[in-house]
């Protein structure tokens, strides 16, 4: 939304006023804010203090590294909910520390402080280190204003403006060279200049701007980060209005922004983390082979065990096994009944798979509509379960599901409602959900039964809640650290409540791009697993694409194939090719890869999530912010901190990809390569560019093994892979609880420490 028309001019239909003055600077009695009266023109004489408008701004110390920045314009504007769940931990002891000196007046929150300007008609607030080490941004002049659309011709008509929206913005300067990163999963250029983004969940696929997950939250190359808190639709222009400056723009009398600041981007992320809550932790076995019957395609008992079936015959474990929308009856979705006549023993078909040891455990699709050809429309509709216009009528329309409506899960009863339905899920052995759309939420005429929430700011937030009832209902039935959601849409603190997957791709080398920029988007906002769905999901893909995308899919946290109307199993891409390198041979390669990973994969998860990091697939930048090249790769990423990977895009196996300076050594030969440059070479299906880093101590687990995962990787043998490594150099161990198993460590002399907490066999290879 832009305010202005070029440098010079306002926008011909709005109104906007600046704060121009500093008239005056408040210390809380508390002394961990500053609240500044900024009037909107300059006051040089008290007639000057009539007739205009002002605006208040708080800046409020958080804890170390970390202020707030609250714009007022009517403090009486009743402040509606929901709001985020902010502090879920705690929040940690704040020592703010307020100072007055030739510089003007600066308040600091332990390493990051913001000084406003000593002189009243200057409008200035900088952003920088206490250390007086790094200048982050800045508000500066016409930085910080109030705007009314359409024009006001008459300041007396404030007096009603329901026929007028009214919006707060900021304008934070931009640095030469400054890259801007985040606001969610995100399908487009991974470097946000330059972009007007609306931070409003829709369901839009992952070929356009719109995004199922937004998250208002965005991280800077300079070093910071900043998390909007605000659930209503937010406009940014990054660099977009005005080329130097990011303008935050909210239709609401506030806008309050948290600036985050740490000695490097993963510190950043950890506060956030402590912000909006660290990303939960998802068991190990979630981490196998996810197979889903896709959506529109024709199953039953017969073709599920077929594919489980022929998938362990061909030595290619299934972990998890998927029902997608159609487990359900046509036009009752969703209604928790199985359809009789695909599944007349849902029950008995799920142990019989378990017990034949064909899948390890079972998922099934859901989402927060019913629509009314289901008897349970009218029993929900008569309990006041759903979603209603402010006439009283139950919110109905036919898009997705006919006459569907939405559970209100404000209305404590209907969240308890829905977890018994997904209760009786759990007790004929489904152990994992699908928790599908959550975007289409309307604001418009609507009335939620808790009065006290704003629709405009429910839209985003409904995924919130959506999402965390389903996390904890399987909480409660399977523990705290075994709960698994496979979540479409999500908002900021959903990050609790793992996993996410990228939404409906192409089957093409360009959706593939799409969805690796996506997850390293999301990444951003200490969302620690991803998935996507390998292949692609509309459309058929042709086997090399299908191929490369296995080996992307298996390098993400979590590994799914599924598909829209088309199956994703192997034999049926290639036609049972026996071709080298076919689909089922490459298939089951990067399985085993995968499962050979597992010790360093799982202890770098169980770091992230201890952090608030992306385990994967995680931006090359959060571990090498120093190297500007660094910030616009997009088209390759960190398995954890140690490995760097590439997707191939190119038919022709034709790779490119970029090694930030130091050492690097190839995962397949150990041959070293130097790093600080470009570099093309050509990979068969059973390879891709994939690189581990020198200082490393990499443990693999036994690749062969057919009966799922090996839970107990340290004490089954296998390989410990040094990699230009010194003294001193370790590696964490983690069981498959994700408790500590002990450290791998270089001593003197480059002997290997702490062996002893491995069992079996294991050999121990050198490399550089």
């Amino acid at each position: 939304m832009k305010f202005r028309d070029g440098m010079w001019l306002v926008s011909e239909d709005k109104t906007v006023q600046y704060a121009e003055d500093i008239y005056t600077i408040t210390p809380r009695h508390d002394e961990k804010a500053l609240t500044l009266l900024c009037p909107t023109r300059q006051i040089h004489s008290r007639g000057d203090t009539l007739n205009l408008s002002t605006l208040s701004i708080e800046i409020e110390a958080q804890f170390d590294g970390v202020l707030s920045l609250e714009v007022t314009h009517f403090a009486g504007a009743r402040r509606r909910g929901p709001n985020f769940d902010i502090y879920p931990e705690g929040q940690p002891k704040s020592f703010p520390f307020i100072r007055k000196s030739e510089k003007g007046t600066t308040i600091s929150s332990g390493s990051l402080s913001a000084t406003v300007h000593p002189d009243q008609h200057t409008f200035d607030i900088r952003f920088h280190a206490t250390n007086g080490s790094k200048n982050l941004t800045s508000l500066l002049s016409r930085s910080v204003g109030l705007a009314y659309s359409p024009a006001l011709t008459s300041p007396k008509q404030v007096e009603d403006i329901s026929d007028r929206r009214h919006y707060i913005f900021t304008q934070t300067e931009l640095s030469v060279g400054e890259t801007i990163h985040g606001l969610g999963e995100r399908f487009g250029a991974w470097n946000r200049v330059g972009q007007n983004i609306e931070v409003w969940n829709e369901d839009g696929g992952t070929s356009s701007d719109q995004a199922y997950k937004n998250i208002s939250f965005w991280l800077s190359s300079r070093g910071y980060g900043v998390f909007i808190d605000a659930p209503e639709k937010i406009d940014l222009e990054i660099g977009s209005e005005r080329c130097c400056r990011l303008q935050t723009a909210v239709e609401s009398q506030r806008l309050k922004w948290f600036i985050i600041y740490g000695a490097n981007p993963k510190e950043v992320l950890t506060k956030y983390s402590i912000l909006t809550g660290k990303p939960g932790k998802v068991p190990a076995w979630s981490y196998g082979l996810w197979l889903s019957t896709s959506f529109t395609t024709s199953y039953d008992e017969k073709t599920v065990t077929h594919f489980v079936e022929t998938m362990k015959s061909s030595h290619i474990p299934v972990e998890v096994f998927h029902f997608d929308c159609f487990w359900l009856r046509a036009f009752h979705w969703t209604d928790f009944v199985w359809d009789p006549e695909f599944f007349p023993d849902a029950a008995g078909q799920i142990r019989r798979m378990k017990e034949a040891g064909l899948v390890n455990k079972v998922s099934v699709w859901t989402n927060p509509y019913i629509g009314q050809a289901s008897p349970i429309f009218k029993f929900a509709a008569e309990k006041g379960y759903l979603l209603k216009r402010t006439n009283g009528d139950i919110w109905q329309w036919d898009l997705w599901q006919t006459g569907m409506g939405i559970v209100d899960f404000t209305n404590p009863k209907a969240a308890q409602w829905f977890s018994e339905c997904l209760g009786r899920l759990y007790d004929i052995g489904v152990d994992c959900i699908k928790t599908d759309f959550g975007e289409r939420i309307p604001t418009k005429n609507v009335r939620w039964y808790d009065e006290s929430v704003d629709p405009a700011r429910m839209h985003n937030f409904y995924a919130f809640i959506y999402n965390k009832l389903v996390y904890e209902t399987l909480q409660k039935r399977y523990g705290k650290d075994q709960a698994v959601l496979f979540a479409r849409t999500a908002c900021a603190g959903t990050q609790r409540f793992p996993l996410q997957w990228g939404g409906d791709c192409e089957s093409t080398p360009a959706a593939l791009a799409e969805s690796l920029r996506g997850g390293l988007s999301l990444g951003l906002a200490s969302f620690a697993s991803w998935s996507n769905d390998i292949g692609g999901f509309e459309g058929s893909p042709q086997p090399w694409i299908y191929k490369r995308w296995v080996a992307f899919g298996l390098m993400c946290s979590h590994s799914r194939l599924h598909g829209s109307n088309s199956y994703r199993v192997p034999w049926l891409i290639d036609d049972s090719s026996a071709e080298p390198e076919n689909c089922t041979e490459t298939l089951r390669h990067w399985v085993r890869l995968k499962r050979k990973l597992m010790p360093y994969i799982y202890a770098q998860a169980v770091e992230s999530f201890e952090n608030g990091w992306p385990s994967s697939i995680r931006a090359v930048a959060l571990e090498f912010p120093d190297d500007p090249t660094a910030w616009y790769l997009d088209r390759e990423f960190m398995i954890g901190s140690s490995i760097l990977a590439s997707p191939i895009f190119e038919e022709d196996g034709k790779g490119e990809y970029y090694l930030p300076p130091g050492r690097w050594f190839s995962f397949w030969d150990g041959k070293e390569v130097e790093g600080g440059r470009w570099q093309s070479e050509k990979f068969g299906f059973l390879a891709c560019p994939m690189f581990v880093r020198e200082g490393t101590l990499l443990v693999l687990g036994e690749e062969e093994g057919e009966g799922g995962f090996s839970y107990d990787w340290l004490n089954k043998g296998g390989e410990v892979r040094l990699y230009g490594v010194k003294e001193g150099d370790k590696a964490k161990l983690v069981d498959r609880e994700g408790l500590d198993a002990g450290v791998l460590e270089v001593g003197h002399g480059g002997g290997l420490q702490g062996m002893e907490a491995l069992g079996g066999d294991w050999v121990v290879k050198t490399f550089g």
